[in-house]
């Protein structure tokens, strides 16, 4: 069966996270503008699909999807691990990303044992700053 075998933890465990110019703070509302400062993370099952450079000008006419953040591991416990440190490098200035919104997301405790559905995100409440990095100190 096709399915089972899909299902099987011999094939590891993926997570993708689509990193929008929106702000998850007024209602996932469209961010236009340049953006000015960009890290992209990487490393062992990390893979980024993007488009986007530092002084690219996200247009306010078209899709937001500024990149795909995918991850995988052994399993979903490795695979969140490496979610963590991945978001927690992902830097993106000049115009507001979901990168908050998927932060918050990954500590919360329902999303990390899989018990969730598709009115997950309308149904619960994520504090967007709790997980976001300390300010560099420069």
């Amino acid at each position: 069966d096709w399915s089972s075998d899909v299902c099987s933890s011999d094939l590891g465990h993926a997570i993708e996270c689509r990193i929008n110019s929106e702000d998850p703070a007024q209602n996932f509302m469209p961010s236009s503008g340049k953006i000015t400062a960009l890290h992209q993370p990487g490393g062992p099952g990390v893979r980024i699909d993007s488009h986007i450079y530092q002084g690219y000008d996200m247009p306010p006419y078209y899709d937001s999807l500024l990149a795909k953040l995918i991850v995988n591991g052994r399993n979903r416990t490795e695979a969140l691990a490496r979610l963590r440190r991945a978001l927690a490098e992902y830097t993106v200035e000049g115009v507001s990303t979901t990168i908050p919104f998927h932060r918050a997301l990954i500590d919360e405790e329902n999303f990390i044992a899989g018990r969730f559905n598709t009115d997950y995100v309308a149904s619960t409440p994520l504090d967007l700053n709790a997980n976001s990095p300390a300010p560099s100190q420069e």
